[in-house]
């Protein structure tokens, strides 16, 4: 008979989430996850079979976080007012759990860029792929730019995204509110 585990599998998922966010996949030993969950390492590997099963379940943990602001953004029906409220959103949710800062996501998106792991590599194209499409509907919303300059706001937005995520972990907020209200004086 197969023993009762003496631990809640969500909770266990959102300590090690925010192990990786704070320290990325590799840099994440077992050991870590080990002392940062409560849990041991045969725990991990019966419930999540490897530390990248636990990482996709970070992964899938912190899209769920991110549910409600997407949602927002999806919904929305101000255009360029939407996508910039979507900026301070993403940016707000780092301060909001244990002080933590930057996305998961944009974090993991870079960290395994030349990676060949096609699994997240997958999840990341489709994030991102995600992010461009709505942005791209955002921008069409009241708007006299053709496709092909609506497409280059759209780039230029997602890339803005990804500074954003990478500054939210060092600069201060007043300095992240300048950076949001400079990228939108540029549309």
């Amino acid at each position: 008979m197969a023993r009762k585990k003496q631990y809640i599998e969500s909770e266990v998922v959102e300590k090690a989430m925010h192990l990786f966010w704070r320290n990325g996949y590799e840099t994440t030993s077992m050991q870590m996850l080990e002392k940062e969950m409560g849990i041991n390492k045969f725990s991990i590997y019966s419930s999540f079979g490897s530390k990248h099963g636990l990482f996709l379940e970070s992964l899938k943990t912190y899209k769920q976080k991110l549910n409600t602001i997407f949602e927002t953004l999806k919904n929305g029906t101000r255009g360029v007012d939407d996508i910039k409220a979507f900026f301070h959103d993403s940016v707000a949710i780092g301060y909001i759990d244990e002080n933590q800062k930057g996305c998961l996501l944009t974090s993991t998106y870079n960290e395994f860029s030349d990676n060949k792991d096609d699994i997240i590599n997958d999840q990341m194209v489709e994030f991102m792929d995600n992010i461009k499409a709505i942005f791209i509907e955002k921008l069409k919303i009241n708007s006299l730019k053709d496709d092909a300059t609506i497409l280059k706001h759209a780039n230029y937005l997602l890339l803005a995204k990804h500074g954003l995520a990478a500054a939210a972990r060092v600069n201060t907020k007043s300095e992240i509110e300048d950076y949001i209200d400079m990228t939108f004086k540029n549309l």
